[in-house]
């Protein structure tokens, strides 16, 4: 049962653009549009905004092997090459929100969140990653979190798969293997029979990416393969068909009784490109296409399929090294057709900008390569503890307003954004960053006209930041990994976030 405060919300964050209508976009495929009502000046987030934070399983749950949670391919990475990690770091214990997630809950209300998003680990449900065993203490731990969730007036905004798939599954091959696309939908199925009773708002997939990152390169994400320009697109593929048929499978059996959402999770720095030149605006818009258009044009774009520059680029460079097949793989019309508006909202993940240029890099073959990008940091910008973020604010604007207009219509929501330090308490660097990227995504929508609905801060606590293990921190509350029991401890840029997540607006001043 929900509270009357999370009714209350969702009937605000659902208001449609005419509404609730529900229209055939393509063939076999439905849209919901979901525009919430403009605000009242500059300077306020609309009615109904969704304002909160972000963690992902691995990264915080510990309990890698309790209740009878299965090994996923992190457990396995870290356990068999702790050095691939910073300092041995893994997370076996992480910041041990399986056993005080309650706390994290409180950490939530403290901050005035309305919203939370978090993921479900995959083998914590299917141990071995298909349904022949269903782990019912997982059912349970996830069960109880989304419960105190809602007690506390906190909408869940769930992640499906945020990078840790059953190492049961990494042995027939993981994600470039497209049976994969079976075992997920199965592993779906589970999770709305489950939880969608309460869980309004799903993510199939947090940053496919990254996920397949892991195919091209050892030691820096798992599970470790080095299979450049290959590998990659193989999982790439099997992902999008994946998320396809999950959002067909709420769609046809239950999306009347559950009435929720079905999304993908994106990240993108924004591509500013190095000069006027066309080459190097060419080479931006490059850039993007083969980080965010690979997965969100044959999503999110009216024509369906991979980007055309993508196609042809990867084409021409697989022929050129002697190959009989291009190393990207073809959709068939069907599928082009039944993948195209599989999606309720296009979820973002955003943290900084670069600059680009055209130029050959990469290893031959490599996505790198094919794109023919080369992107560099700016010279003038402060610099965050991690190497790849810079403070940039104006550039989130911009990739909102080419979200939009690349994929007009689909409502946006921010799902990770945040700021990495060295793990100060007097944070007040934090406190700049995300008070300048709030003020350039209230543009975005004030002034520019976005749809953007939520937006959730990366990260609720500090946590395991992958192979950059606890070094770096994100989060918002500092947790103490030297000590057994976690111990969180609100930074000052809790206040601060609260007040403006409570007052639903920021101060004047960040847009005179």
């Amino acid at each position: 049962m929900l509270s009357k405060g999370v009714v209350s919300l969702l009937t605000a964050c659902l208001a449609l653009v005419a509404g609730s209508t529900l229209g055939a976009a393509t063939a076999g495929t439905h849209r919901r549009h979901l525009r919430l009502p403009r605000a009242g000046a500059v300077n306020q987030f609309p009615d109904g905004f969704m304002l909160g934070a972000a963690t992902a399983s691995y990264q915080i749950e510990g309990g890698w092997d309790a209740d009878g949670k299965g090994e996923n391919i992190w457990d396995r990475m870290f356990h068999e090459h702790p050095e691939y990690g910073t300092n041995g770091d893994n997370g076996d214990v992480a910041c041990d929100s399986y056993h005080k997630y309650a706390e994290d809950v409180q950490a939530l209300k403290n901050l005035n969140a309305n919203v939370y998003r978090f993921s479900i680990s995959w083998a914590r449900i299917l141990p071995n990653g298909d349904t022949d065993v269903i782990n019912q203490a997982g059912l349970d731990y996830y069960n109880s979190l989304i419960d105190l969730l809602l007690e506390n007036g906190i909408q869940p905004l769930v992640t499906m798969y945020h990078w840790d798939l059953p190492q049961s599954l990494q042995y027939i091959g993981g994600w470039p293997n497209p049976i994969l696309a079976d075992y997920f939908v199965e592993y779906a199925r589970v999770l709305f029979e489950n939880f969608g009773d309460r869980v309004k708002f799903w993510i199939t997939f947090n940053e496919p990416a990254a996920v397949v990152s892991g195919y091209a390169s050892v030691g820096r994400a798992a599970p470790s393969l080095p299979a450049p320009g290959i590998g990659d697109y193989l999982a790439a593929h099997t992902i999008i068909k994946a998320h396809a048929r999950v959002y067909h499978l709420y769609q046809e059996q239950y999306k009347a009784s559950q009435q929720g959402y079905v999304g993908i999770t994106l990240n993108s720095a924004w591509n500013e490109p190095a000069t006027n030149s066309t080459e190097d605006i060419e080479a931006a818009e490059r850039a993007r296409q083969f980080e965010v258009g690979i997965y969100a044009h044959p999503i999110f774009s009216e024509e369906g399929d991979y980007p055309p520059v993508m196609r042809q680029r990867v084409d021409a460079n697989s022929a050129a090294e002697g190959r009989p097949r291009s190393r990207l793989p073809s959709f068939t019309s069907e599928e082009v057709a039944y993948i195209r508006g599989t999606s309720d909202f296009f979820g973002v993940n955003h943290y900084s900008s670069v600059l680009s240029t055209s130029g050959e890099t990469g290893t031959i073959p490599s996505k790198e390569h094919d794109a023919g990008v080369i992107s560099y940091s700016f010279d003038s910008y402060p610099q965050a503890a991690s190497s790849w973020l810079q403070v940039i604010p104006w550039g989130f604007r911009k990739l909102l307003n080419w979200i939009a207009a690349e994929y007009p219509e689909y409502p946006i929501i921010v799902t990770e954004n945040g700021y990495s330090d060295w793990g100060e308490l007097d944070d007040k660097n934090r406190t700049d960053y995300y008070t300048s990227y709030l003020a350039e995504m209230l543009k975005a929508i004030n002034t520019d006209g976005n749809n953007v609905i939520g937006y959730t801060a990366w990260s609720l606590l500090d946590n395991l930041e992958w192979t950059d293990g606890f070094a770096i921190k994100f989060g918002l509350y500092q947790v103490d990994f030297n000590d057994p029991e976690r111990p969180r401890t609100a930074k000052d840029s809790v206040q601060t976030m609260a007040q403006i997540y409570a007052s639903k607006e920021l101060p004047i001043e960040y847009f005179e």
